[in-house]
């Protein structure tokens, strides 16, 4: 069964202000997933905590992508897609 990836507003108007496809994001996000469930796979993922508790941040180049995922449904919202500085702001 595959992911459903579903992207947050400012995830969306990221891509597009930086002229990137979806998968900039979501390939980032399957190869965490991956990681996640055991297998050795080379990728920069943290556990985020304080206002992000529950969600997990991924390092693709110099961009974060901030993510949730619900695997019953095998759901993933990508919440925040920003450079280093900026994608840690506090969570609404």
């Amino acid at each position: 069964m595959e992911w459903t990836f579903e992207f947050s507003r400012k995830a969306s108007k990221f891509l597009e202000q930086h002229h990137l496809p979806d998968t900039f994001a979501s390939e980032a996000v399957l190869l965490a997933l991956q990681k996640l469930s055991g297998e050795a796979v080379a990728v920069d993922l943290e556990v985020l905590h304080g206002s992000w508790k529950g969600a997990y941040r991924v390092r693709r180049q110099k961009v974060r992508v901030v993510f949730s995922f619900n695997a019953t449904i095998r759901l993933v919202l990508i919440e925040v897609i920003d450079f280093r500085d900026s994608a840690y702001r506090r969570r609404k």
